[in-house]
């Protein structure tokens, strides 16, 4: 489970490894006659690179930062977490006006249409204002773009080749891997991004599809099948796992959250494994097969297909193989306590190390490993990340679960409090859902906290702050909380954990 994922994490980040390679490591930096001279290079654009690049140029740091798409931000600004959340968005709206929400609310709608173009454009705009202010940012904290593909050819050297063949070298004394991560491909399944797409032409449908499959009930499939549901398409589901929401979520809350969405219109087949997928006239038809089972076997037709089966740390045509650097068993970059590699200077940070792919816990590995660069102290704490579901009601969850807790031995109390006795959640008609907080039973220190409800993805902030900072259950009961509020739940579920019994319940 989550925690058994957060201490191989944390064991993988205390390798030390600067003896494997001594020469390499003692290469020093060398003034090449090249384009650009830096005191540190990251190599990515995305949330963790950008992030550290931005770092580096406020201490005062020479910096360049090696992009190989025509826009910063990587997949998380173009093609993941903004225009997903955009889509998420608007499209509730669409589905409260046209499912009868607004009416049961006292606002009449009629003649409800949806224009996909226009869903699209706004989704677009979002991602070219965000993109362009990293671009300004770039500008305004000096931090230089070079626009290639990078690759590391020499411990303090990388190389960006430009779409035209040309090339730009970077000479640096500190090198920053943030590639990031791309979408695994399925065996057998060719996506073509128009009808058997990825999370990336998911984002960009022509038109709504009248029946969709989708590979995986993780978050990715989560979000983008409740889009394209709440927008008319009639959603299945097929997962090998027997439970939904992906890695590290809580089995109470994943069942809840099931439950849901299948009131939702969701239609969900657990413990079945893709065998194949064929175009066949204007569909597509899948393969099934009982995960336990193989003699159980199924078909299912549609006429859009996701993939959506996870991530995996892109590195291709880095240069790590001929530098000394290898990768695990998973793809993923060792690194030790300050995110170096083999070689001293050469660090990664984000998705192409281990650790949960999540854009916020590469921003913060990439400010704490160039504060590193510059002698600062190092630490995160990799159980105080936390994960959300943009669906409606939102997921969230930070820490353990009762079962990586049952499975370490450790003895522990639950306090629980539901939507449906909260005030603010009764007025706004949001009382899908609960907060579940999980405390030492002999020291009330906090271990987990997980919400399912309205807003969940903002209040889970405050139980990370408090995890963070080793708060017990009583120190978040005993702070007073706004009325009427939804955070007044999870105070609530923090006085059931310190005190047995919350107050309004």
């Amino acid at each position: 489970m989550q925690s058994s994922v957060i201490n191989n994490v944390a064991s993988t980040l205390k390798v030390k490894c600067h003896t494997a390679l001594p020469a390499l490591a003692s290469w020093t930096y060398r003034n090449y006659s090249s384009s650009h001279d830096a005191d540190v290079v990251v190599i990515g654009g995305g949330p963790g690179g950008y992030v550290a690049a931005i770092k580096a140029a406020q201490l005062g740091l020479k910096t360049v930062c090696v992009e190989k798409n025509e826009t910063l931000g990587g997949t998380c600004l173009n093609v993941g977490c903004i225009p997903s959340k955009a889509l998420l968005n608007n499209s509730h709206y669409y589905h409260m006006a046209h499912s009868g929400d607004l009416a049961n609310r006292g606002t009449i709608v009629s003649g409800v249409q949806l224009n996909l173009d226009a869903l699209m454009d706004s989704k677009s705009k979002a991602v070219k204002a965000l993109t362009g202010g990293i671009a300004g940012l770039f500008k305004k904290n000096k931090v230089t773009w070079v626009n290639g593909h990078g690759k590391i050819t020499s411990a303090n050297q990388v190389t960006a080749t430009k779409a035209d063949g040309s090339q730009e070298v970077v000479n640096a004394k500190n090198i920053i891997i943030a590639t990031g991560s791309e979408v695994t491909p399925f065996p057998g399944i060719t996506i073509d991004e128009d009808t058997i797409v990825s999370s990336t032409g998911a984002l960009s449908l022509k038109q709504v599809p009248k029946k969709l499959v989708v590979i995986g009930a993780g978050v990715i499939g989560l979000e983008l099948g409740s889009v394209w549901g709440r927008l008319g398409a009639e959603v299945t589901a097929v997962e090998f796992m027997d439970t939904i929401g992906g890695m590290g979520i809580d089995n109470e809350v994943s069942k809840s959250f099931e439950k849901i969405l299948v009131k939702q219109g969701f239609k969900f087949k657990l413990g079945t494994k893709v065998t194949g997928a064929e175009k066949s006239g204007n569909g597509i038809i899948v393969t099934i097969e009982d995960g336990k089972d193989a003699s159980k076997k199924d078909q299912l037709e549609c006429d859009a297909l996701l993939v959506c089966v996870g991530r995996r740390p892109y590195t291709e045509g880095l240069g790590l193989s001929e530098l000394g650097i290898q990768v695990d068993n998973k793809g993923r970059i060792p690194v030790n306590e300050r995110f170096q590699t083999v070689i001293p200077s050469i660090y990664a940070i984000g998705d192409c190390i281990p650790g949960p792919m999540l854009a916020h816990k590469a921003e913060d590995e990439g400010i704490i490993c160039v504060e590193g660069i510059q002698g600062g102290h190092v630490h995160i704490d990799y159980n105080c990340i936390p994960s959300v579901v943009y669906t409606h009601p939102e997921v969230a969850w930070v820490g353990h679960t009762e079962e990586s807790l049952k499975k370490e031995g450790i003895e522990y109390k639950v306090g629980k409090f539901p939507f449906l006795a909260n005030s603010r959640a009764k007025t706004n008609n949001e009382t899908d859902g609960f907060v579940k907080v999980l405390a030492d039973k002999n020291t009330d220190r906090i271990l987990g906290t997980h919400i399912i409800g309205p807003g969940a993805g903002e209040l889970i902030n405050e139980a990370v702050l408090a995890q963070e900072y080793g708060a017990c259950a009583e120190d978040v009961a005993r702070s007073c909380h706004a009325h009427p509020t939804c955070s007044e739940a999870l105070k609530e579920a923090y006085v059931a954990a310190a005190f047995g019994k919350p107050i309004n319940f």
